[in-house]
């Protein structure tokens, strides 16, 4: 069997896979893989050489016709052979097993020697160097060759390292950049809801004698709504930070999904009644999650205050909770017949590079903070969520949540005392 040779680009689709190749410049014309084995080849006086990186789909095979790849064969597996040496040569005890291995994916040979490239850290591969003369390898130029496959190794791992550190800051630098955009943002949203407590405070105190009842009331209605919606805002933005810097306190517990379920339903009963919306919760008792239930709230709240803030206010929006057993836990699912969100929008719902976000079907304003939130505390709790949605067809958020770790130390919520959790033995 001869080795088949393939053409660079026309014929290796899987060069790609290549990691350690492709850093040592393969497919340039600063190719370090055909200089390491010419220079190899000269100093042995070896017609041929070949270069196996671990676990990638091809050989490199070095000649006087130059340098060019081969399919690596699932049999091509040499590192055993070495069993812990640096070098087979024809004093080692695998030696004839070597070579009658070797000449079965094609290298023929009467002479052969291979170094072992080597590293605790990072595996890379073997050098073979071979052909059909009959004279031994020269034991000086043997030494020179494996201190050059010594420096190779050391080459290899710099470029690593450097890819490595490379790709780090790259994705350090975009992260900041997210931030910096995120929070600018945050501070575009807070500065326009100050503007209006400052103007109205000031009508308020500036010229209170000049207003009726009905105009008082309504700057009282508009002072009132604007602090709440800028206090949400706050609090979700110092759970996002205490989130990111590791400093939200995970405490994962059994308990029953329905409750905390029960918890956020009640809450938001009444915006669901103000805006003409079916709230209906479908949870069945029984189903037992370990997580922490204050993450778990939280997100429930965020979905839930999501689905009433874009479900249509004239009297056929429904939102609706449901839960059941799934293969890798308790899955909740929230469906809304909202405006649903088109694919583009899916696709960055949970990107922390975010935009002021849609305003609700009665004006509502925010910022996509809340779902940031929800995937980072599913994460936390080592769930799931996903979403499906199409644009004016409404939005379906699954949140999957790990089940009870043990019946006898559920927590339970007594119906006398609502929403109070107690620890049951």
């Amino acid at each position: 069997m001869a080795i088949q040779l393939l053409e660079i680009g026309t014929q290796t689709e899987q060069l790609a896979a290549c990691r350690l190749a492709l850093l040592m410049g393969v497919f340039t014309k600063d190719n370090r893989v055909a200089e390491f084995l010419k220079f190899s080849r000269s100093m042995l006086q070896a017609d041929h050489a070949v270069l196996v990186f671990q676990n990638e789909p091809y050989i490199w095979f070095s000649s006087a016709d130059g340098c060019k790849p081969f399919l690596a064969s699932g049999q091509a597996q040499l590192e055993p052979y070495f069993e812990g040496a640096d070098c087979i040569d024809d004093s080692h005890s695998n030696y004839s097993d070597f070579s009658q291995h070797i000449q079965r994916f094609g290298a023929g040979h009467t002479r052969l020697l291979a170094f072992n490239l080597t590293d605790d850290e990072l595996p890379i591969g073997q050098v073979l160097l071979f052909d059909e003369q009959s004279s031994a390898f020269d034991e000086k130029q043997k030494n020179v060759v494996q201190e050059f496959v010594f420096s190779l190794i050391g080459s290899i791992k710099l470029r690593v390292e450097n890819t490595e550190l490379k790709e780090l800051y790259e994705q350090q630098s975009a992260l900041n950049f997210s931030k910096t955009k995120f929070f600018q943002i945050i501070a575009h949203d807070l500065r326009a809801p100050f503007h209006g407590l400052l103007g109205f405070s000031e009508v308020l105190a500036q010229e209170r004698e000049t207003l009726d009842e009905s105009s008082i009331q309504n700057i009282a209605d508009y002072l009132f709504d604007t602090a709440q919606s800028t206090y949400n805002l706050l609090e979700s933005l110092l759970n996002w930070a205490m989130a990111e810097g590791g400093r939200l306190v995970y405490h994962p517990i059994n308990f029953e999904l329905s409750h905390a379920v029960k918890i956020v339903c009640d809450v938001l009963n009444s915006l669901a009644v103000k805006k003409n919306i079916q709230l209906l919760n479908d949870v069945p008792e029984g189903l037992k999650i370990y997580a922490d239930i204050n993450m778990v709230t939280s997100v429930i709240q965020n979905l839930v205050s999501n689905a009433l803030k874009f479900t249509n206010t004239d009297g056929t929006g429904k939102v609706t909770l449901q839960a059941c057993m799934a293969a890798n836990g308790v899955c909740l699912s929230i469906q809304d017949t909202g405006l649903g969100m088109t694919q583009p929008q899916i696709e960055q719902l949970f990107d922390p590079k975010i935009t002021v976000s849609v305003k609700g079907t009665a004006g509502e304003k925010g910022t996509g903070l809340g779902l940031i939130l929800c995937k980072r505390f599913v994460e936390m709790n080592h769930g799931e969520i996903e979403v499906e949605s199409k644009e004016g067809a409404g939005t379906l958020f699954k949140v999957t949540f790990p089940l009870a770790l043990s019946h006898h130390h559920a927590l339970e919520i007594s119906s006398q005392h609502g929403d109070k959790p107690e620890e049951t033995a």
